[in-house]
């Protein structure tokens, strides 16, 4: 294992203060294997740049305008890269070294091409999110029944060994490099939302996917879809998308 190597990739967007805290934990915490972390700003109009910039040494690379998550992190393809990739949230914090641990599971099980560690609230409460793949009904009549988001998000299991799942969300997950590539990365149709659940069923055809509930990171998330029409109705569009694109065959 002496030779591994660990690149990642945080896109942000007018989140400066926290995306220098996840900078900060991720470089701090990593230790066992050498990192490269990019950071991609997709044109932010606050300090987030000049903040990266003036207190870490990772590069920052600026798009000029929101090109989309997606597509934003896709940029990473272009770049030197690791034997394993890691697609992080500028919202993510870390208090250990998660990304190595993670890195040292998929070592030692060839099988499983991306992974996902357990997402934790800023409380310590396990953070609920999807993990099977997304359907019409899981999508749309999920937000109206909590039977049917229970089933979405395993609102009812509790996890200790590693799972298989069919959604790895994409506020932070690991992924071999090699697999990364040969997919062609996110899909840069999906401008926000549901480009992570994409990514997942196609690397599927490559190998499992799982979540790895031993290892945990801390996730301030702020559902944006939820509180901003805007965010609600980008969210609807995605959705659609997904659905479309991975409809059966008639």
């Amino acid at each position: 294992m002496d030779n591994i190597s660990i690149s990642a990739t945080i896109v942000t967007y007018n989140d400066g203060k926290k995306a220098l805290s996840a900078v900060k934990s991720i470089i701090e915490n990593t230790k066992k294997y050498p990192l490269t972390l990019y950071v991609f700003d997709n044109g932010s109009s606050d300090e987030t740049v000049s903040l990266i910039n003036d207190n870490t040494s990772v590069k920052v690379f600026e798009n000029g305008k929101n090109i989309g998550f997606g597509a934003a992190h896709n940029l990473v393809l272009k770049q030197e890269m690791g034997k394993y990739h890691f697609v992080i949230n500028p919202d993510i914090f870390v208090s250990d070294d998660v990304l190595s641990d993670m890195v040292d599971f998929m070592e030692e099980n060839k099988d499983v091409v991306m992974c996902m560690p357990k997402i934790l609230n800023t409380d310590g409460t396990e953070q609920k999110l999807p993990k099977e793949k997304p359907t019409f009904k899981r999508l749309f009549l999920g937000r109206l029944s909590k039977s049917i988001r229970g089933e979405y998000i395993w609102q009812n299991k509790e996890l200790s060994l590693p799972t298989e799942i069919d959604f790895c969300s994409g506020c932070f997950f690991c992924i071999r490099t090699d697999v990364f590539k040969k997919i062609g990365g996110f899909d840069k149709r999906f401008f926000m939302y549901l480009e992570d659940a994409d990514l997942t069923q196609t690397a599927k055809s490559c190998g499992k996917v799982m979540i790895l509930p031993q290892f945990s990171v801390i996730h301030e998330w702020d559902r944006a879809s939820a509180k901003s029409i805007k965010y609600l109705f980008i969210h609807t569009v995605s959705c659609l998308k997904f659905l479309f694109k991975r409809r059966k065959p008639i």
